[in-house]
């Protein structure tokens, strides 16, 4: 794989070797962390003022599934996208079997109906590859598709389920492909490449570094870490071509990186890893136009923090945000309607350079990839927004992604 310009994608060193996998549908890992995830740390405000919500009642115990993306090029990284169980109740994960013949996934989406997952190709000939998967866990790689650029590195579903949405970070183009009703994808049918603004201090030039539909359902938004800019698309579902509506321009060189949408539409976070900021953004649903405020502060004192990924409870209440940097996870209130942030505490993430978070279906746990130790840290999400680890770390080799299946 080229080597990364920019810490914010691709592999950065290679990972701890894992035991080879044994056989084509080996098990990931197989062996036990040793290190326990580190006590929470201090608050930096009291939580007190964040409103509590109620408690949620027991649910049943039961395991489901999660998909773990990886660098199947990098030394000690995975063969294909690692599967894995784990527990509702107690966060406990369990190895299964690796999906192979899919290369350097260190994305995963999935489709809305839940019968196939989407991974990117990052590597020099970006490419998007369908998988479809069956109840009882077959799997059938349904083909590869080029995005026309390259170091593919981020995609989304559309809504609709007709329209495969992907980023390429390498030569800064976002793409459409279409899906098929078998979940297999098309021809591409646009491919818009980030020519203006200029690139941003200390950037080479555009990198596309997100993709994905508000919730509004009528624009796309792509955000550029090396033009410092978020473009929205009006995507028109016939014929599968972007059109740009707006662009919001962040702070030169502030390396806007990944956005989370606010449940209401109107609000949204943006991670800028270069200058170690959480923005929060007004959103219009009617003009996709998207409205940066202050960068806020990661919570993590001195020093570069690369924020990489914020997520936001189903509820709206909490945003967490992983630092890959001091590794660590911080949580904010959510206050005056999803328009302003508070926030609250930072804890340790109990890896090593945390790239992805994911929040389970019910919202009770966070899962984050932490690619430099190659493993799953787990979180207990409390009623009020708090994090708790439990567990071990789960290893996973160069764990670039994880992705709770409903």
């Amino acid at each position: 794989m080229k080597p990364s310009p920019h810490p914010s994608s691709g592999p950065e060193r290679p990972a701890p070797a894992l035991p080879a996998l044994p056989g084509r549908r080996g098990f990931l890992g197989g062996l036990l962390a040793t290190a326990a995830l580190a006590a929470a740390g201090p608050a930096l405000a009291t939580p007190a003022r964040a409103a509590a919500r109620p408690a949620p009642a027991p649910a049943p115990r039961a395991t489901r599934a999660l998909l773990l993306g990886t660098y199947t090029s990098e030394a000690g990284g995975g063969t294909g996208i690692g599967t894995a169980a784990y527990d509702t109740a107690t966060g406990a994960i369990t190895p299964g079997p690796v999906i192979t013949g899919v290369d350097n996934p260190s994305y995963l989406a999935l489709h809305p109906s839940g019968s196939t997952v989407y991974a990117v190709a990052e590597q020099e000939a970006g490419a998007v590859t369908a998988v479809r998967l069956a109840p009882d866990g077959a799997y059938e790689v349904l083909g590869s598709r080029p995005t026309g650029g390259s170091g593919t590195t981020h995609l989304s579903v559309h809504p609709s389920g007709r329209w495969l949405l992907s980023a390429n970070y390498g030569s800064g183009s976002v793409a459409v492909h279409p899906i098929a009703e078998d979940g297999a994808l098309g021809e591409r049918t646009d491919l818009v490449t980030h020519s203006s603004p200029p690139p941003g201090p200390g950037q080479g030039g555009p990198h596309a570094h997100q993709i994905v539909t508000a919730p509004d359902g009528g624009h796309v938004l792509a955000v550029d870490l090396g033009t410092d800019t978020v473009y929205t698309y009006a995507l028109d579902e016939s014929a599968g071509t972007l059109t740009e509506v707006s662009r919001a321009a962040l702070a030169p060189g502030s390396g806007p990186r990944h956005l989370a949408f606010h449940p209401d539409g109107r609000s949204a976070y943006l991670a800028c890893e270069l200058d170690n900021t959480l923005v929060v953004c007004a959103y219009d649903p009617a003009t996709g136009a998207l409205t940066p405020g202050p960068g806020q502060s990661t919570g993590t004192g001195s020093g570069t923090s690369y924020p990489a990924q914020p997520v936001v409870t189903g509820d709206g209440a909490y945003v967490y945000l992983a630092n890959r940097g001091p590794n660590s996870l911080t949580r904010y209130a959510v206050e005056d309607d999803g328009a302003a942030l508070r926030l609250l505490d930072t804890v340790p993430v109990g890896g090593d350079w945390p790239r992805q978070l994911a929040l389970s279906p019910g919202g009770s746990l966070l899962f984050a990839a932490n690619q430099r130790s190659s493993a799953v840290t787990v979180f207990r999400v409390g009623p009020d927004g708090s994090l708790t680890a439990v567990g071990d770390p789960f290893p996973a080799p160069v764990a670039v992604c994880v992705l709770p299946l409903p």
